[in-house]
């Protein structure tokens, strides 16, 4: 008999990527995998390798006014409910959750009907509803040496962040030969909460630079569809000869694979990737993000030497000038940040995961 994985996870791609990673080695193994998510959830779950994908309503209780919270609260009650009938008929050997308050529903019903679960978060920092059902969980794994806001008595297991296929390749590869005087790719990934100060700020930076340095420049940047024109034309301005802007990127395996050095957020999926790839970095942590959590993301780069972290609200062209003064001056030692990056990483994480997963599995 075949078992299922029952994967609740949803909010952002951030929770939903390494879930997708992870169930497609649990499937490879020979398990059913259903994803159990929200409406908004779906959304970034298109191509997500299960067998069955099933909606229940979510919500996240952060209104303070009562009417809000009330019928947030009620929401939530309703997923809970929709949420056990599911698992009556799905039966799942083990529940995994990832995080994001679409989580909430499939890890509250398996609490209540005992369930093994499993959680694993992305961050340095444990998220509100993986700290909720912690003490619930057969495990915590996690992608991270450091776990801010652990509870104690929890069983903690570093396992990484399962990472796409792309990414791996772009591991394989290796990094880009950057020869003294040649030319340089800088990849700019802002992710939806970085792309409008990044294409402020920038190529306001990049002009800082000397000249013979910003004609070796090649910039890959991720940028606002109502940005693009303005950022394409500032780097025309600066004498870049090579600028791509989009919003987005399909080939990332590929646009990584080229990077010489990236300038992006500190979010769990793109510090992982950073690390499994082997690329130096310069990280801007969300200033506003839960627990500050992107600071504490970054500190696996920056401890070994492989990333220069610059706060948002210090991040202005002249500091960023600064920095990649510094970096593009040395192109050996950028090799070098790389390596320590690579070395860093863990490849296995959804093979480890997956063994982790099927030891708790009933």
């Amino acid at each position: 008999m075949t078992n299922t994985l029952l994967i609740a996870a949803g909010g952002t791609g951030g929770h939903l990527f390494p879930a997708a990673a992870f169930a497609e080695e649990m499937r490879r193994r020979g398990w059913r995998v259903v994803l159990m998510t929200d409406a908004r959830g779906r959304r970034y779950a298109q191509n997500f390798p299960a067998d069955a994908i099933e909606d229940v309503p979510a919500a996240t209780i952060q209104s303070k006014n009562p009417v809000t919270a009330g019928l947030a609260a009620l929401k939530i009650w309703r997923g809970v409910g929709a949420a056990k009938k599911k698992l009556n008929e799905i039966d799942p050997a083990l529940v995994a959750g990832f995080g994001g308050y679409p989580a909430l529903p499939a890890c509250w019903a398996a609490r209540a009907q005992k369930r093994p679960i499993l959680i694993h978060e992305q961050n340095a920092v444990l998220g509100r509803v993986n700290r909720y059902f912690a003490k619930n969980a057969e495990a915590v794994a996690c992608a991270f040496e450091r776990l801010d806001k652990m509870p104690a008595g929890v069983r903690k297991v570093v396992t990484g962040n399962p990472v796409r296929p792309p990414i791996l390749e772009a591991r394989a590869r290796g990094y880009p030969l950057a020869p003294a005087g040649g030319a340089l790719t800088i990849l700019v990934i802002g992710g939806s909460q970085g792309a409008k100060l990044f294409g402020e700020v920038i190529p306001a930076g990049i002009a800082l630079l000397p000249p013979p340095l910003r004609a070796r420049l090649h910039i890959v940047q991720q940028a606002r569809e109502e940005q693009v024109a303005a950022v394409q034309a500032a780097y025309a301005g600066a004498g870049v000869a090579r600028a791509d802007i989009a919003p987005f990127f399909a080939d990332m395996g590929e646009r990584l694979s080229a990077a010489h050095l990236v300038i992006s957020r500190a979010g769990a999926s793109s510090v992982t990737e950073l690390m499994v790839a082997g690329r130096p970095a310069i990280l801007i942590p969300l200033a506003i993000a839960a627990d500050d959590h992107q600071t504490a993301n970054a500190e696996s780069l920056t401890k070994v030497a492989a990333a220069d972290v610059i706060a948002e609200a210090d991040f202005t062209p002249e500091a960023l000038a600064r920095v990649l003064s510094s970096r593009l001056a040395d192109t050996h030692a950028l090799s070098v940040r790389a390596a320590s990056a690579r070395a860093a990483g863990n490849p296995d994480a959804a093979q480890t995961l997956a063994d982790l997963a099927e030891s708790l599995a009933r």
